[in-house]
């Protein structure tokens, strides 16, 4: 088989789940594209623009993985050299919880050209398409990002750190530890703190949940929310409801005017 002169690859952030949130450069990269290894949470709508390509799908699905990572990599590097420009199509931005980086150091030992095209994170997307800004002045002055869930499959230590503080606190990938994060917040004291699940963000299939720290557990068993979602914890999730009301006054105000 032969070797290709110029083996590379791109690392690309496919964004939150709408197809529409992709940036210019990463659709570029695609179209020129010989092979593309795309996630689960990727939106199959953007494997429109590679359709030139090999396509190969290497995420977890229902729990199976379809590639070990080892095998990702060794994919990577093989697809490289025989066929030229990988796209390697990763959920929300590569570099946040996307193993991203491992994934151009692994190919850099074989000489292999790397590249990312940074995405836009579901960290910062989910949130505001419900209307939650992770900061607002006067509610939160910073944000935390945190994996709920490490490598060795435990809570990370950052969530007790991140409840002692004012900031709003983004938990990725902790659905399957929130009865713990919920007892890290309420041991600081924080049972009404407000809190929003998100899942499925900026997608059609989207589903919310609103509660606090105390009643939030209860509101996913009533919603049925699951995996993939995103835990909002801070006053910030109040500004959805905040601007809910001012749109009912402004429209109160604007039916009294023309009752006038």
């Amino acid at each position: 088989m032969k070797l290709q002169n110029n083996p590379k690859l791109t690392v690309v952030g496919a964004g939150p789940g709408d197809a529409e949130l992709i940036t210019l450069k990463a659709i570029k990269a695609l179209q020129n594209a010989d092979v593309v290894l795309y996630d689960a949470l990727v939106n199959p709508e953007l494997l429109e623009y590679a359709a030139q390509a090999e396509q190969i799908f290497v995420g977890k699905r229902k729990g199976c993985y379809a590639y070990q990572q080892e095998q990702i990599n060794e994919l990577i590097v093989q697809r490289a050299h025989t066929k030229g420009h990988v796209v390697r199509l990763k959920g929300g931005d590569p570099f946040i919880f996307g193993r991203g980086a491992e994934e151009m150091e692994y190919a850099a030992q074989f000489g292999i050209e790397t590249a990312v095209v940074p995405g836009i994170s579901s960290s910062l997307a989910v949130p505001a398409y419900q209307n939650v800004p992770l900061t607002k002045r006067g509610s939160s002055e910073s944000f935390w990002v945190i994996t709920g869930t490490t490598k060795s499959h435990k809570i990370s230590d950052d969530v007790a750190l991140a409840a002692k503080s004012t900031a709003t606190v983004v938990i990725l990938m902790g659905m399957s530890k929130l009865p713990q994060i919920v007892a890290l917040f309420k041991a600081e004291g924080k049972q009404e703190l407000p809190v929003a699940i998100i899942q499925n963000g900026t997608t059609p299939q989207e589903k919310v949940g609103v509660g606090t720290v105390n009643t939030i557990e209860k509101v996913v068993t009533e919603k049925q929310l699951s995996n993939p979602a995103i835990i909002i914890l801070g006053e910030v999730v109040h500004h959805r409801e905040d601007l809910r009301k001012v749109y009912q006054q402004a429209a109160f105000e604007n039916l009294e005017l023309l009752e006038k």
